[in-house]
Order: structure tokens, then sequence, then C-alpha cells
């Protein structure tokens, strides 16, 4: 196979939607015509119509490179034609369904194998992609729909895509157009709309989708620049050795799920003082029972605890801090009162709020079941 290589690494856009029907394909052809009209060579790739007649009234007037077809046990199948396309070297290539699997006897597996060539070979790619294909997702998406999706594609192709695009429409729009018959042939509706497409599937997975996208534009945004601002809360419960410890965190874990935040525990440990048997098995339990959180553990060896607190909060961007108060000596457990004004003149202008908690009493609690 030829593969003509240029300087540059060919940038990626990726379309993505909550379920089949949101107008994927629809929106990367529209952005392709207008493209086209400035004078840009684009050529399709691969386009997948289902049928439906928008689609390719969208797709008139751009070029085709015809596919490559394969027989598969009688069965012609149509895939992308790389050779052809690298020969062909367009500004731009258009290149329908990512997660699709290749018919047996293509150069590559997966499809998204293809576009990655194309990028590496300095070719710039749009693409689209539903939620539930991303590998991350697959037994949430299968939790909330009951299927499993056999075709996945790596996180990382969302998280290196120059641009990602979120197609979104609303729940009752594209029941709408299942319906009319604008997504799937009428005779299929009716198990659609029992099976994938019941209502609250489709809300799921339009949560889904926009929350993916903004936490890879915010990771993203964070890898490239300081000071980067979060668009999902973040709880940090800061734990120490005290028997009230276990209540802090399930108090923060209520938190962290009223604001449906990601929740990180923090152990500042004292490198010079060694824990007891009873601190390690109370620091064992917290791990244990921040993993029923789906929460992370974080263990940071300092003798600068207030340092410590705002370097985690700092680097996980964190929005709430939870600290533990004792009524019964009116300070805090690991410090003197003088902490939460240090730590407070420290988080100060960064957006984060500060949550000072309060117990009747300082009763010991090692049991998972409060």
């Amino acid at each position: 196979m030829t593969t003509l290589l240029k300087a540059r690494r060919g940038r990626h856009k990726v379309f993505i939607g909550m379920a089949p029907g949101v107008g994927k394909t629809y929106r990367m052809l529209q952005e392709g015509q207008q493209l086209h009209s400035e004078g840009l060579d684009v050529v399709i790739g691969l386009l997948e119509t289902h049928g439906r007649q928008e689609t390719r009234q969208q797709a008139q007037g751009l070029e085709l490179v015809a596919p490559r077809q394969l027989d598969y046990n009688g069965v012609v199948l149509s895939e992308v034609d790389i050779e052809a396309i690298l020969q062909r070297q367009p500004q731009l290539v258009l290149i329908d369904e990512l997660a699709h699997t290749n018919a047996p006897g293509s150069e590559h597996e997966k499809r998204y194998q293809d576009v990655e060539l194309l990028l590496a070979a300095g070719l710039d790619v749009y693409s689209t992609v539903n939620i539930q294909h991303l590998e991350s997702l697959n037994d949430l998406v299968a939790r909330i729909t009951g299927v499993i999706v056999r075709e996945r594609i790596p996180d990382r192709l969302l998280e290196e895509a120059d641009e990602v695009v979120v197609v979104d429409v609303t729940p009752e729009t594209l029941e709408e157009r299942l319906r009319e018959g604008r997504i799937y042939a009428l005779d299929k509706v009716p198990q659609a709309l029992t099976n994938f497409f019941r209502r609250h599937h489709l809300v799921a997975l339009r949560e889904l989708a926009l929350r993916s996208v903004a936490d890879s534009i915010e990771e993203q945004a964070a890898g490239t620049r300081t000071g980067a601002i979060s668009v999902r809360e973040r709880v940090l419960v800061c734990l120490s050795t005290h028997p009230q410890s276990i209540r802090l965190l399930r108090r923060a874990a209520r938190l962290s799920g009223a604001m449906d935040a990601r929740l990180y525990v923090l152990f500042v440990a004292d490198p010079q003082r060694f824990l007891t048997k009873a601190e390690v098995l109370q620091l064992e339990t917290c791990d244990r029972l921040c993993g029923m959180f789906e929460g992370a553990f974080l263990r940071v060896e300092s003798t600068d605890v207030v340092g410590a607190i705002v370097k985690v909060a700092t680097e996980q961007r964190v929005t709430q801090v939870v600290i533990g108060e004792s009524p019964t000596s009116r300070r805090l457990w690991w410090w003197q009162r003088p902490l939460t004004d240090r730590l407070l003149q420290r988080l100060r202008g960064q957006g984060i709020d500060l949550h000072i908690i309060s117990f009747p009493g300082d009763h010991p609690d090692s049991e998972l079941d409060d």
C-alpha cells in the first residue's frame, strides 16, 4: 500500500450524538458543503445514509471516493478505500460511523484505524460516532439500555480529537423523527420505541453525551493552560485518623451525590509519624468505602498539611473542600483553629467552597454501615 506522508498530522473533528438519528451525518455533510463552497477540496470517504433521503440530498455535489467492495459470505460490503484517498490527496475527508467494524479482508479491523492512518498522512478528517460506542461507557450504557454495544472505540480518539461537536436534539424530537420513519423503516419503529429508544434511555444517553464531551474538553483545557476552570463539580474531603473520619467521608459522599460531582478523598500523612494499627485499619476502611462511592483515594506525605490540601485541590480542579471539626474541643481534628483561616486564605479567589462539618460527639465509628 502506498502511504503519502506529510509533515503535519491532519486535524480530526468528531460529530457525536446520543443515538442514531440526531443528525450527526447531516451536520458533518452540511459543514463539508460549506467548506467546499469556500474552495476547500472536500471528498466523502464513506457515507452511511441508512436510506435517509435528507442525508442523501445533503451529500449532493460532494465528490465520493468510491469505496472498496469486499465479498463476505456472498454479501458485498463497502469499506473505506484508503489507497484511493491517499492517491487523491484531498484537503478534507468525510467518514461516517467511526466505530464500524470493517469486513474481513480489510487492511484494518476497525474504521477508526483507517481514520488514524489518514490523519497520520496529513489529511484532515471529519467523522461521526454515537456516545454508546465509547469503550469506557460500555458497561454503563448496558445498564441504562440493556443493550451490549459490540462496536466500540478507544476513549483516546475523543481525547485526541482537535474538535468535538455534540449534535443534540431533545428526546421528544428524536421520538418524532423515529415515528415519521426518518431514522428507521416504519416497520421497525415499534420495536425501537420499546427497546433502545425508550424515553428514559434517551434522557440518560443525552446527559451522558453532553457530560462526556464537557469532561473531555475540560481535560484538554487543563493540559494546555494553568488556572483551567472546572465545568463539573468536584468534592475533596480531607480525612485524618480521628474516629469520626468515616462519618465525614459519608457526609462528603452525600454532598457529592447531591451535586452529581466527582469525589476525591485525601489523607495527608506526616512522614515523621508512624500510624498505629488501629489508625491503619481505619484508613483501609475509608479506602474501601471510597471505592464503594466510586471516589478516588489519595494519600500524600507532607508536613505542610494546608499546602498539600491546596495543591491537590488545584491539581484536581476541586470546587468543594470538606473538612471536619470536633465541637467538644472546638478545634480541627488535625490542627488548631488557625487552619481554617490559613486554608480560606490560600483558597481565596480560586472559586473553591470550604465546608467545615461538625458532629455531636467524638464517638468511634469504624463500621461500614452507619
